[in-house]
């Protein structure tokens, strides 16, 4: 599958030190996701030779996509809301979290989703997150905006064996993998009636949303996204309960995603760049309500030379079950 012509086995330990000729020095690592026992092995075997941190680097040659790979988050978005449309006709009253996370789960996997998310943070792993009412709006270990009850204290996000009550907001947050490509995506239900101030917030999600899409484009420095996204929220009175519970709110309200679920770029706080044609990035404001539930939008965007693509075509409206 490579491009690179000269394509070799990975040598065993033994062969390692004379596969490493002498005018090989210096020697990259991803020292972001390294073992300390790997790079101690490596360090042992080859005892001559610097190791360099090449994580930067390698996130920002990630960060940008071919025309190809969008091609790929293309399918895999389409697969993806085909199951959140389909997700009010597996709905049945009484059902639990669970319930209908397996649901919306089962609907994926027959669409032909690889079914795990790689996320490259450490000791963040999951798979989806579906919540509803105060359960959604619990603090958590996720470093996102939401993070769930979870089933147990070790595994404690994502959907719960509680059942989902007549007038619940229910959040749905997964992502859909195809081809190893990941697109992100975010939606609000309500088994009934919308509480105002639900809607309310909600309301400001999607302006949110809409003003960081409207300026998502070649050369827009991504810190200034979430400021004004997040001046936004202040002025409206609602600074505390944006982007997660009072207290651990995230420091973001976007990220980029392709291989993996955090990839470069970050519409966030010190993260300065500007954005480059051809990221690819889920744009996510939501807002939480302790005891209540949790509201928002999110949709994945390619840059592209006159502003975004979207990469998540559906309704960002509430959707009754």
């Amino acid at each position: 599958e490579g491009l690179v012509e000269d394509i070799r086995p990975f040598p065993s330990s033994g062969e390692l030190p004379a596969f490493f000729e002498g005018r090989f020095r210096r020697i990259g690592f991803t020292f972001d996701v390294l073992p300390v026992q790997q790079h101690l092995f490596y360090a042992t075997l080859l005892p001559d030779r610097q190791f360099v941190d090449i994580s930067a680097i390698n996130r920002e040659l990630r960060s940008v996509k071919s025309g190809w790979e969008i091609e790929q988050m293309r399918t895999g978005g389409r697969m993806l809301c085909s199951a959140f449309a389909a997700l009010p006709s597996v709905f049945r009253s009484g059902m639990t979290e669970l319930d209908l996370a397996a649901e919306f789960e089962y609907l994926l996997r027959k669409s032909g989703c690889e079914g795990y998310l790689r996320i490259r943070a450490f000791n963040q792993e999951i798979v989806g997150i579906l919540t509803a009412g105060g359960n959604a709006a619990l603090p958590g270990c996720f470093d996102g905006a939401v993070t769930g009850k979870g089933l147990s204290a070790a595994s404690p996000f994502g959907p719960s064996r509680d059942r989902i009550a007549e007038d619940m907001a229910v959040l749905v947050d997964y992502g859909n993998i195809f081809n190893g490509y990941i697109v992100d995506m975010t939606r609000t239900f309500s088994a009934g009636r919308v509480d105002p101030e639900l809607k309310s917030a909600f309301d400001l999600s999607v302006g949110i949303h809409d003003w960081i899409v409207d300026n998502l484009r070649p050369g827009v420095i991504c810190e200034e996204l979430f400021s004004g996204a997040a001046s936004m929220a202040e002025k409206a009175g609602l600074g505390d309960r944006f982007m997660g519970h009072p207290g651990e709110q995230a420091r973001f309200v976007g990220h980029g995603v392709g291989l993996e679920l955090d990839e470069f770029p970050i519409l966030a706080q010190k993260f300065r760049t500007p954005l480059l044609l051809g990221q690819t990035i889920a744009v996510e404001p939501k807002f939480v309500f302790p005891g209540k539930g949790v509201v928002g939008i999110e949709n994945t965007y390619a840059v592209t030379d006159s502003g975004c693509e979207r990469l998540t075509p559906l309704s960002d409206d509430i959707v009754l079950l």
